[in-house]
């Protein structure tokens, strides 16, 4: 192709977590130059890890599974490598149970691993996205400008809107009925350092089905941490009431509700909030065609599913468009 005036690569991938990094690895494959940009310190989004003192927590996504092959055999580079092991099985040890893998180290290990041999710049927010006669143009909060002849955007769905109304880019009156009332739940998650062991039973995570908590897993049964340390996710309804007020009450009450499972000392805690935790809606297709000339598709979990694997094959799908037209 003939390169702009401008052009810093054939294809930009806004976002580098699960799906913006399997579309831009398989865009790669497929011969485009592709640049990953994204608002983070790190890549992976919410295949989040953090470390409070010598204890380390998963605080976004806490395991993964796999129901493709597609998926299944990515997920199997990941082992043979190092970046994942088998944490345990869904439905006890039979054959055609789903195994549950977590991150070796930890989850953002995932992430590190699909992220290797790719140009990502961190620490890279792009503000808002304009459209020129022959390609994209990517505008940062610094004021740095990256285009390309393509763009994969893969936020969160809300995010992605307000970086296309930002740049103005028109949408087809049916393509933003589509996909702007995707919602997403909201999730208070508490990291806490204990003194002691918690009473959690081996394999050390727990859904308790109803209350203000969602999930607790104790990250050291778990393999993640050399010290007791659990994380609590809350409920989204929880989540919601409380997003607004003070983020160490919150968590105070959480470790409270928790009690019964800790049964230990709370040293330290810290509260982080996931303000997309996972998209209420899931929109039928796996990613969403926004542009054709020049091309932009909108990938993530709110379009193959709530689990990793689908924000994957979300970003395969993308890839896969994105590959269809002529370079």
């Amino acid at each position: 192709m003939t390169r702009e005036a401008g052009e810093t690569a054939d294809v930009l991938v806004i976002g580098a977590g699960m799906a913006g990094l399997t579309a831009a690895a398989e865009l790669q494959r497929g011969g485009r130059r592709v640049l990953v940009l994204d608002k983070g310190r790190g890549v992976g989004g919410r295949l989040a890890s953090r470390r409070i003192g010598g204890a380390a927590f998963d605080h976004g996504a806490q395991f993964i599974t796999a129901r493709t092959s597609r998926f299944a055999a990515l997920l199997e580079d990941c082992r043979r490598t190092g970046a994942v092991q088998e944490w345990h099985r869904s439905a006890g040890d039979s054959s055609d149970a789903h195994v549950r893998w977590r991150g070796h180290p930890a989850m953002t290990s995932v992430a590190k691993h699909l992220a290797r041999g790719l140009a990502v710049m961190l620490e890279t927010r792009v503000v808002a996205l304009r459209l020129s006669r022959h390609y994209w143009s990517a505008e940062t909060e610094t004021g740095a400008v990256y285009s390309a002849a393509a763009v994969v955007l893969t936020p969160p769905v809300p995010q992605s809107l307000a970086i296309l109304k930002a740049g103005t880019v028109p949408l087809l009156p049916e393509t933003l009925a589509r996909i702007e009332g995707i919602e997403f739940e909201r999730c208070l998650a508490v990291m806490a350092v204990l003194a002691s062991p918690s009473r959690l039973a081996p394999p050390g995570g727990l859904a308790p089905g109803d209350g203000p908590i969602s999930w607790i897993a104790d990250n050291q049964l778990k393999g993640i941490s050399a010290v007791p340390a659990v994380t609590i996710h809350a409920a989204h309804a929880f989540s919601l009431e409380h997003w607004e007020r003070d983020r160490q009450e919150s968590g105070r009450r959480l470790l409270d509700a928790a009690s019964g499972w800790l049964g230990a000392e709370v040293r330290t805690f810290q509260v982080h909030g996931w303000l997309y935790s996972k998209p209420l809606q899931v929109d039928e297709h796996p990613c969403a065609m926004v542009g054709q000339g020049p091309l932009l598709v909108l990938a993530g979990d709110a379009f193959a599913g709530p689990r990793v694997e689908g924000a994957a094959l979300s970003g395969w799908a993308a890839a896969e468009a994105v590959l269809a037209t002529a370079p």
